[in-house]
């Protein structure tokens, strides 16, 4: 460890957010150089990666763009920043922890975790009305709790007092994060929603949902003793009590003041409502135009409806890149922190990379960092998601009778040419690469417990038998983060105005409902954090007593014993499991790196997280695929021995493999009988030095499987260590 210090920095063939630099632009023009600066690499880090999640949100920064068109009345969504609209009229919405979408799916992820229990079971729609007005205006009304609650701190505090200036400090930024959307209309639409909810159907019991005509009274004892409501008298100024009278009307100034200096066009009606939203002050106004509320609801019911649908099919592919980041690092779950996975991140689009004319920029920057005696930014593992899986067998429909899916456009995934492309070039670097299939209901749990893995092996036919063929990892299933036929979201009802009052809508037509058709994570994500985080030796110490904390986890094979039962991921159970025959089918292919949604038990303890069930590159063996362990100890040997050998030195690869006790072959052999132990029993390593050829072939035997390395000797003159 202290000559390789890691052995997990994985790279991310994908583009985040294109506003951003991205590793064909920083690297730049290579013509005639072999290699980049220190200073190159330093600014490659420094722009692209990332050593957690929150890091990767601020780096970053992904974000959805939108402008209105005055055409059709609507808002449009891009995830590239529009060209050709003036910067005021385009709104960046940030895509980070404050989104109210990306929140709900972390709350339904950690709370899926916490349950256990399989996607049938588990009560999706709980959850998905976090994005409805209603949620939202319950996370701002514990915003504005905190900043009463603050506020009134802060006024009982004498002015220089140094505990006032720190609760000022607190202060300014509740309100920073309480004003951030004044100039955007489509953040206060649900207030508006809500508001006019309040005032119109005030004095109704929570589950009710109509209201009578309201007129604020007292109660009273009449003269013969009978109890009776009266009317309450009016106040001089026309104004009625505060709801709540710890607010003050300094705050409600203040709040006023705020929404004037900061609102790009200010207008009343949006001035009066995020006061009324931070300091609820009057319950009713005097006159209230119902019909006109009732109208001014319903449009904006409407159009926030139709504008959140838009929303979350334009973010729903950036989400799913978003959660995916985010799962990769979720992998690596322990307190005590040692070899931490890291990611850089490519920031462009596969297709683009792997373009003849950028090839060499890819190559020069994996020349630098993956072909030096110094591993402290050497690339070990890649991620590539979304490759296409073309579904065969769909019959052609000539004339529609019911209403089926609408023909989408789909996504931009990544070919199979464009992967095999980039293989072909980072094979020489010694890169794996974990790659899935798009997502979508055809690449679930689900689908292979019914179909199996054929359409998966079919498709990766054509990466076997290749000089690459053992740094190809097809990764699979994908994971569910909601289902599609649960993915319905109801906003809200129409509101009806009656000879009573006002009502919410009971009819089904009348009920405002979206449908988010879905999210999914990519398993090549998963695979790779997994894998990133056991090669920590204090990652393998929290599931195993025989550590040794000298070696990365190069050689732990998931699959051995029950180490898959005892590696988990952090994703928690979808389906009851594969039938024999499914698992029959993939035990006699053993092909890829395949989870299992399984019930298993550990020492008497249930295991209700998704486990690795096969660890596979497409290199063939006489089992059928190859373990990627082997493939990892191989890189990791050729990489320590040219670091000890002196790039090979002749005598020095002779002292390496010798019986000398301080040799490196006899290190490795005398710490057997850890789970990480480089050489495991049953393992040997042996060498043959072709004079002729000048070549050195290792035999790495796992198992009795042997498995070749060729490393090409210098010629020394003397028999000291370089």
């Amino acid at each position: 460890m202290d000559i390789i210090n890691q052995t997990n920095r994985t790279m991310l063939f994908e583009e985040i957010n294109p506003e951003k630099l991205d590793l064909i632009t920083i690297v730049g023009d290579v013509k005639g150089i072999d290699s980049l600066s220190d200073d190159k690499v330093k600014e490659i880090n420094e722009h692209l990666l990332v050593r957690s999640f929150d890091e990767f949100l601020d780096k970053f920064s992904p974000s959805v763009y939108s402008f209105f068109n005055a055409v059709n009345q609507k808002v449009m969504y891009t995830l590239k920043k529009p060209e050709n609209i003036p910067d005021e009229a385009i709104s960046e919405i940030k895509i980070d922890h404050s989104n109210d979408f990306l929140r709900m799916l972390f709350t339904l992820i950690d709370t899926k975790r916490s349950q256990g229990i399989t996607n049938v079971d588990f009560k999706f729609e709980n959850l998905l009305d976090m994005i409805s007005p209603k949620k939202v205006m319950d996370d701002i009304r514990q915003v504005r709790k905190e900043i009463h609650y603050m506020y009134g701190q802060y006024e009982k505090l004498d002015d220089g007092d140094p505990k006032k200036l720190d609760v000022g400090d607190k202060l300014n930024v509740m309100f920073e994060e309480a004003s951030r959307n004044y100039n955007n209309v489509m953040a206060m639409l649900p207030l508006a929603i809500e508001d006019i909810k309040t005032r119109l159907l005030l004095g109704r019991a929570q589950e009710e949902t109509a209201s009578e005509a309201i007129q604020v009274g007292k109660l009273t004892i009449g003269e013969s003793g009978e109890l009776k409501i009266i009317e309450a008298p009016k106040s001089d100024n026309n104004e009625l009590m505060l709801l709540d009278e710890s607010s003050s009307t300094d705050l409600t100034q203040v709040f006023a003041d705020d929404y004037d200096s900061l609102s790009e066009s200010p207008s009343p009606y949006v001035q009066d409502l995020v006061v009324r939203t931070f300091c609820p002050l009057p319950a009713v106004q005097s006159e209230v135009d119902t019909a006109v509320e009732v109208q001014n609801y319903n449009t904006y019911l409407e159009f926030y409806k139709t504008a959140k649908d838009d929303f979350v099919k334009t973010v729903k592919p950036l989400v799913e890149k978003i959660l995916g980041v985010k799962m990769y690092f979720d992998q690596y779950a322990i307190k005590n922190k040692g070899m931490q996975p890291s990611m850089l991140i490519t920031n462009a689009k596969l297709d683009m990379l792997v373009k003849s004319s950028n090839i060499p920029r890819l190559e020069t920057y994996l020349n630098t960092v993956n072909a030096k005696n110094d591993f402290t930014d050497t690339i070990w593992f890649g991620i590539v998601p979304s490759v296409e899986l073309e579904n065969t067998g769909n019959v052609k429909v000539s004339r529609e009778r019911f209403r089926g899916n609408d023909k989408v456009v789909k996504q931009d995934g990544n070919s199979m040419e464009s992967l095999s492309m980039l293989l072909n070039v980072i094979k020489d670097y010694k890169i794996q690469v974990f790659f899935s299939f798009e997502s979508g209901e055809d690449s679930t749990f689900s689908s292979m417990a019914t179909a199996g893995i054929d359409k998966y092996v079919d498709k990766c036919a054509m990466l076997t038998r290749k000089e690459y063929s053992e740094f190809a990892i097809p990764s699979a299933p994908n994971f569910t983060i909601i289902p599609k036929e649960k993915s319905g979201v109801i906003i809200d009802s129409r509101m009806l105005q009656t000879e009573h009052g006002v009502e919410l809508s009971k009819e089904k037509e009348d009920i405002l409902k979206l449908w988010i058709e879905g999210v999914y994570v990519g398993a090549s994500y998963v695979a790779a954090g997994i894998v990133a985080a056991y090669q920590c030796p204090e990652y393998l110490r929290a599931a195993f007593k025989n550590v040794n904390r000298d070696y990365p986890g190069v050689r732990f094979d998931i699959e051995a014993g029950d180490n898959s039962l005892r590696v988990v991921t952090t994703m928690t159970k979808e389906i009851s499991g594969f039938t024999n025959t499914i698992k029959d089918a993939i035990n006699r292919k053993n092909f890829g790196f395949i989870f299992s949604s399984e019930n298993a038990q550990l020492q008497d303890s249930d295991i209700k997280r998704i486990t690795v069930y096969k660890a596979r590159s497409m290199a063939m063996s006489e089992d059928g695929y190859d373990s990627i362990y082997k493939t990892l100890v191989s890189t990791y040997i050729e990489r320590l021995l040219r670091f000890q050998t002196g790039d090979f030195k002749h005598e020095n690869i002779v002292k390496f493999f010798s019986n000398n006790p301080s040799s490196q072959k006899s290190k490795w052999l005398g710490s057997r009988g850890s789970v990480n132990s480089i050489i495991q029993e049953g393992d040997d390593m042996s060498y043959i030095i072709d004079e002729k050829s000048n070549m050195c072939h290792i035999d790495l035997v796992f198992n009795g499987n042997v498995k070749n390395l060729e490393v090409m000797i210098t010629k020394g003159t003397s028999a000291m260590r370089a």
